[in-house]
């Protein structure tokens, strides 16, 4: 463990009206975090001291640090990005939530960039409220693109459970905007961004993946349509050209219903229902890995939940598996060095 302890984890609050402070906090009661990590969340202290005063955990407190630079070893951190007032509405989307899920984001953003810490987990935001002149994304996946990536290191979402791995060629975009995003290209490079990921994230050395089609039963020879045969295919061969075991295009509904997804390292949906249907019906206590970036972020597998926000049910299992898979993540990467 002793490896792991330099690694200093950034939690970001998310929408303060959700899940994310009951997730955190509950997560953070286990002992196992602190010995693997030194976790520090961009949050608000009263807000944080009010979720604590509703789960009724008195024994539990955050270390009060000014900055990533003086971080406690022996307890979770926070740094107080808000000393004023801030109103508190479970269950409902506000723009003051808004504004502080983006003031978290790109505080521990900016400490990431500048090596203060080694990896961010971040609890579910409203994509809605959080939307700003500055903050112009349609999820945290195209914010870190945007932020650490840009076109040298495109990112992809990667679903992760104890039963499968999840790639996605598109992610949040319309519907009727899906066909369009199906290129060779894109398939392609999605398919390599997933193989690296496998290697260098997960310490696979040889996996495979199997990819999707698009259209019922692969298009049936154009049929159906014809992006499974002009596009996946090609995008496959080329991979395999290149030595990476990708395999496919299957249609999803015989592929999940025959339980093929367990005969391979990762699966590559082109679209987000596609892929996200059978992944949260297979497993719980998913997280969301963005891969193809030279920083690692995860979090976990679910959104601001405001139907049961400050009931104490929520699940914690997803964030404490974000946690863990940062750190292992981390450690793979410095193996790999």
């Amino acid at each position: 463990m002793s490896e792991n302890k330099n690694f200093t984890i950034g939690i970001t609050q998310g929408d303060i009206n959700g899940v994310g402070y009951e997730v955190i906090i509950k997560s953070l009661c286990d002992n196992r975090i602190m010995e693997m990590c030194t976790p520090v969340v961009y949050g608000l202290s009263k807000v944080a001291s009010y979720h604590k005063k509703l789960l009724d955990l008195p024994d539990f407190s955050f270390q009060l640090s000014k900055s990533a630079e003086q971080l406690s070893t022996k307890r979770p951190n926070l740094i107080n990005l808000y000393d004023e007032e801030v109103k508190v509405d479970l269950g409902t989307s506000t723009k003051i939530a808004g504004q502080m899920s983006e003031r978290s984001l790109y505080a521990a953003g900016k400490d990431l960039k500048n090596n203060l810490i080694d990896a961010i987990v971040t609890a579910p935001v409203n994509k809605s409220n959080i939307q700003s002149d500055k903050f112009k994304f349609s999820g945290h996946t195209e914010f870190f693109e945007h932020y650490f990536g840009g076109k040298e290191h495109p990112a992809m979402t990667v679903m992760v459970s104890e039963e499968m791995r999840m790639g996605f060629v598109t992610g949040h975009i319309p519907v009727r905007d899906i066909p369009g995003a199906i290129t060779t290209e894109n398939v392609f490079q999605k398919i390599k961004i997933l193989h690296d990921s496998l290697k260098h994230d997960f310490a696979l050395s040889n996996p495979t993946i199997a990819v999707l089609s698009l259209n019922p039963h692969s298009g049936d020879e154009g049929l159906l349509g014809s992006e499974d045969g002009e596009c996946i295919k090609p995008a496959i061969t080329q991979a395999f050209g290149e030595g990476i075991n990708a395999f496919g295009p299957f249609p999803a509904e015989g592929f999940f219903a025959s339980g093929a997804h367990t005969r391979f390292d990762a699966v590559l949906a082109m679209y987000y229902d596609q892929g996200m249907i059978p992944f949260k019906l297979t497993g719980s206590g998913g997280v969301n890995f963005t891969a193809g970036l030279p920083v690692v972020r995860t979090a976990p597998a679910h959104g601001t939940a405001y139907d049961i926000a400050g009931k104490n049910v929520a699940d914690t299992q997803p964030m404490r598996n974000a946690i863990y898979l940062a750190i292992d993540i981390l450690r793979n990467r410095k193996k790999g060095l």
